[in-house]
């Protein structure tokens, strides 16, 4: 016990910040950091009536689309309804798609309810339709449903499969290559495992490309200190949104094979690809292309997920990790790891499986299906066309082409005396681009993340914002960036 200085004695607490695990200290989350959190106490401001420059608080900061106003694809609705509520498959309101897609979800569910647990790996028969997705979407390349986990997200999986990579102590410590710029998943997760971040770094002036002779001296430079084990890939690209090239996964598949690395593909875009010419090729098809050398060799975990592409589904959080080449016996601890967590949602299960198997041509719900589907993709192609052509106008931003995924990481010139202020306020999180960010914040209402909180290379600077807005929301954010950005050069200058 110890004294107060009132007098009055009091437990000392057992949890504190000198004996909690220090290596969630060591976590940084920057798409929900001190940014987001001062949005969230301005909107309540808002709501309480305190004047500000702005009547609303518009978050471009996360890849949440039904947040931004994008709309929600009818049939996986009304299938999750119908799952939901089987008492709605006696309305006449739902098509007879529908109604066959919930009543055969509902059989595979234990007690026909969506309520009730799931195996850990996930319902065998939403996994054998993932496993024909697959197949359909690689041209034929062969998949094992009992290859495929199904996550809460794919940030679940992501985690579960770095939980299992991670180990060692001092130089034998598991290093794990990550992009910069990199979605800080990556990054929070490496920090939590107390496992060492490699950072290779994407070319900005090639549309932010990856260049495997920067794998290679990121690799031998990590050597020193390390053992790395793992090589993740975002493909399309979070925050820089590039799309990569054939060539470009060929080449990093050689090197994973080369270098005794496990690859991790993170392709929760897969369907957001807007830039003329480019092309997903997912990791796994490539690999198998590239022939037995490398298809029998190469260990491989690849991500999907229902929150982003025209899903939008984040709330749910359906996700799924197919891996190819994993030693048997990790496979056993992998499935026990996944168990003690018992099953991922199994509303998230059900979206998973009407994505994976969704209307068909003679079906009732096609055309409206594809309509919605083609729209939505359309309107992000729209939007990231234009938020590169209105960025690059600002004299001081640079943007390169949106070539996939859902956001823009312009590059922003910050002058001197701006760098000066930022560092003079002292704040360890105070990083020129933070200092930008909070003044655009409190000065118009716009919430985007800095770049710090990505990454990247020393002397750069950069924001990451969605292009979810609707059309006529995002022109005006657009517009607002622009006058703001001219205002603090002018200001700063």
């Amino acid at each position: 016990f110890r004294t107060s200085s009132n007098g009055c004695e009091y437990r000392e607490r057992v949890l504190t910040m000198d004996t909690m695990n220090p290596n969630v200290k060591r976590v940084e989350y920057a798409v929900r950091g001190p940014i987001v959190q001062r949005a969230v106490q301005i909107e309540r401001e808002l709501k309480m009536g305190i004047k500000k420059p702005f009547t609303e608080v518009i978050r471009a900061n996360i890849g949440d689309c039904h947040a931004m106003g994008q709309k929600p694809i009818t049939f996986f609705r009304q299938v999750l309804a119908l799952c939901s509520y089987p008492d709605l498959l006696e309305d006449g309101k739902f098509p007879e798609d529908a109604k066959s897609r919930a009543r055969r979800i509902l059989q595979a569910c234990g007690g026909g309810s969506l309520g009730a647990y799931s195996t850990s790996q996930g319902i065998e028969m939403i996994r054998q339709d993932i496993a024909r997705y697959i197949e359909r979407r690689d041209g034929g390349i062969t998949c094992d449903p009992d290859n495929i986990y199904l996550s809460t997200g794919a940030s679940d999986a992501i985690v579960t499969m770095l939980k299992l990579l991670v180990s060692g102590e001092g130089m034998s410590r598991t290093g794990v290559m990550i992009s910069i710029p990199q979605y800080p998943l990556y990054s929070a997760t490496l920090a939590e495992l107390g496992a060492v971040q490699i950072s290779y770094y994407l070319d900005e002036d090639n549309c932010w490309s990856l260049d495997i002779s920067e794998l290679r001296r990121a690799l031998q430079e990590a050597k020193k200190h390390c053992s790395p084990r793992a090589l993740c890939i975002i493909n399309p690209g979070n925050p820089t949104g590039q799309v990569q090239s054939r060539q470009c996964i060929e080449g990093v598949i050689r090197f994973a094979a080369a270098e005794k690395l496990f690859l991790m593909a993170d392709e929760v875009y897969q369907d957001n690809v807007y830039a003329d010419g480019c092309k997903f090729h997912s990791f796994k098809k490539v690999l198998f292309e590239m022939g037995l050398e490398y298809s029998e060799k190469v260990e491989l975990a690849s991500f999907h997920s229902t929150s982003k592409c025209y899903m939008g589904e984040c709330g749910f959080r359906g996700g799924y990790m197919e891996v190819v080449n994993l030693d048997p016996e990790v496979k056993v601890q992998l499935t026990k790891l996944v168990s003690v967590r018992l099953c991922p949602p199994v509303p998230g299960q059900a979206l998973l499986d009407v994505v994976v198997n969704p209307p068909q041509p003679d079906e009732p719900s096609y055309d409206t299906f594809i309509k919605e589907r083609t729209d939505t993709l359309a309107t992000l192609a729209e939007k990231a066309n234009m938020t590169q052509e209105i960025l690059n106008q600002v004299p001081g931003i640079k943007c390169n082409p949106v070539q996939g995924a859902m956001y823009t990481f312009p590059r922003i010139h910050l002058p001197p005396k701006a760098i000066l202020e930022a560092k003079l306020l002292g704040l360890k999180e105070q990083t020129p681009d933070m200092f930008y960010c909070m003044k655009l914040l409190e000065e118009t209402g716009i919430c985007l993340v800095p770049g710090s909180g990505f990454g990247q290379r020393d002397g750069t600077y950069h924001f990451r914002m969605t292009i979810l807005p609707p059309k006529e929301k995002l022109k005006i954010v657009l517009a607002k960036i622009k006058e703001f950005h001219q205002h603090f050069m002018a200001q700063y200058s």
